[in-house]
């Protein structure tokens, strides 16, 4: 069974940082693609930022790239997004999501439907 937990969320004020973590367990996804989306009230899930298979195999969405940057450890099943320069705009829940699909190298995945698993998620508000 695969499980997928988020930590790190809170109330942070505008330009503060957090950082979140998502814990995979039941699966190695070393060599599958990890990313975060998020939702924020009354909105649609958007993607946020990904990392796949390859070294420096990682993709942003527009409104976050220069401010957040996804990483992870494969040793502990692990991918973290560490957000800086927050804005009021970033307020969402944040879920991580995993893909236990074939991955081939150098392909990145940003669509919701290209993920088979994804965790509860977490809170992130930023205060203007």
């Amino acid at each position: 069974q695969v499980q997928l937990v988020e930590t790190g969320g809170g109330l942070v004020q505008a330009g503060g940082s957090l950082r979140l973590s998502c814990a995979a367990s039941g699966h190695t996804f070393s060599r599958n693609a990890m990313s975060w989306f998020r939702q924020a009230p009354g909105k649609e899930r958007e993607f946020v930022a990904t990392s796949s298979w390859g070294v420096g195999n990682t993709h942003y969405s527009s409104s976050v790239k220069g401010r957040f940057t996804i990483s992870r450890d494969n040793g502990k099943n692990t991918v973290y997004l560490q957000m800086s320069g927050l804005k009021p705009e970033d307020t969402a829940v944040y879920h991580c999501a995993a893909r236990t699909r074939t991955v081939p190298i150098g392909v990145v995945y940003i669509g919701a439907s290209d993920y088979d698993y994804w965790g509860q998620g977490t809170q992130v508000t930023v205060a203007s």
